[in-house]
């Protein structure tokens, strides 16, 4: 045997989640984003895709948003949706203390109709990315996750196939 394969063979094979273990983390800025994020837990409901949802600020609990952004992926989770308004540096902030892709949801709550969000989730810095998803697009950023977890979980992957075929039996000739 190679030396090359057997340094392969010597790599522990990654460790599944437990059953139920959440795949998506969804955080929050603030309790009044909660009604429009919550459309992400419905979608990702539907999808039998397990998942949690969290309030917490990247400027009022900066130290909650570290231990979540660092530990998400040994508890299990594959991508994380971040939900904010005004100033949302919640995405930008968790995306720089993980690797796994991190949606920004810039939310309408300003005075501004979430351009601000928007700009402040989307314009991140070299090597931070952030997938961006529209202003209030709670619905899609869900859609974008399960995405990210059906290229390995063909289960999955059938049930976006099966939703995205209901969304198009209204415009049908």
């Amino acid at each position: 045997m190679s030396d090359d394969l057997e340094d392969v063979l010597r790599v522990p094979a990654p460790r599944l989640p437990e059953p139920g273990t959440p795949l998506v983390g969804i955080l929050v800025g603030s309790a009044s984003d909660l009604p429009i994020m919550q459309q992400a837990t419905a979608i990702l409901e539907r999808l039998g895709i397990p998942h949690e949802i969290r309030v917490m600020s990247a400027h009022r609990n900066p130290d909650l948003v570290d231990e979540f952004a660092r530990t998400a992926e040994e508890r299990g989770m594959v991508c994380v949706i971040c939900g904010a308004g005004m100033a949302n540096h919640l995405a930008g902030a968790v995306a720089a203390r993980t690797a796994l892709p991190v949606i920004g949801v810039p939310l309408s709550g300003s005075k501004l109709g979430g351009m601000d969000a928007l700009y402040s989730t989307v314009q991140m810095p070299k090597g931070v990315p952030v997938a961006t998803v529209a202003i209030d697009g709670a619905v899609n950023a869900a859609i974008l996750a399960a995405q990210i977890i059906a290229v390995r979980d063909p289960g999955v992957r059938a049930k976006i196939y099966e939703f995205k075929e209901s969304l198009a039996e209204g415009f049908r000739p």
